[in-house]
C-alpha cells in the first residue's frame, strides 16, 4: 500500500527520539515533512539531516514539522541526533511500518550484491493530513531547500 499525492495519509504512531512517540493526527493543522534516509550516521544521511537542521527556523515559519525516519534502532537514532545536533525528531522504524506505508523499501545494489533498503525519499503532508508532494530517489544536494520552497508555497496558499 502506498499513499499518492492528494490522498489522506493514514494516521500512524511511531517511536521517536527523546523518549517520545509521534502521531500524525496529533500534528493536524501543521504541515509535516517526513524524510526517509537509509542509515543513521552515514555521510549522505548526515548531510541531508544537517541541511534540514539548518533550515528548521524557516520550516517553523512555514508551519511545518520535520521528521526523519530510518530503520535504525532508537539508540542509533538518539546518538545520530545528539552527534549532529538535529533539532527535529528522528523516528525508529525497525518494523518498517512507515517504510511500507510510504513504499520506500526498494531493491538496491551495493558492491554487486542486491539487498532491500530504504530509497531516500521525502513526503510533504499538508495541514489537513493529505499528501501534497513526494520526492523519490532523492539526491541530497539542494534537496532540503527544494522541500522548504514547496512547504513555504503550500503554507502561503
Amino acid at each position: 500500500m502506498s499513499v499518492s499525492p492528494g490522498e489522506p495519509v493514514p494516521d500512524f504512531t511511531a517511536t521517536a527520539t527523546g523518549d517520545t512517540t509521534v502521531t500524525l493526527s496529533a500534528l493536524e493543522g501543521k504541515q509535516v515533512v517526513v524524510f526517509f534516509y537509509p542509515k543513521a550516521s552515514t555521510p549522505g544521511c548526515t548531510t541531508e539531516g544537517g541541511d534540514f537542521r539548518d533550515r528548521k527556523e524557516a520550516f517553523d515559519a512555514a508551519n511545518t514539522v520535520i521528521l526523519g525516519v530510518s530503520r535504525d534502532g532508537i539508540r542509533a537514532q538518539e546518538n545520530f541526533k545528539a552527534k549532529q545536533d538535529f533539532n527535529f525528531a528522528l523516528i525508529s522504524d525497525k518494523d518498517e511500518a512507515l517504510c511500507r506505508l510510504f513504499d520506500v523499501i526498494k531493491l538496491k545494489k551495493l558492491y554487486g550484491k542486491e539487498h532491500l533498503g530504504i530509497e531516500r525519499s521525502t513526503f510533504l503532508i499538508d495541514a489537513d493530513g493529505k499528501l501534497a508532494r513526494e520526492w523519490r530517489g532523492v539526491k541530497v544536494k539542494g534537496h532540503a531547500q527544494e522541500v522548504l520552497d514547496a512547504a513555504q508555497a503550500l503554507h502561503a496558499g
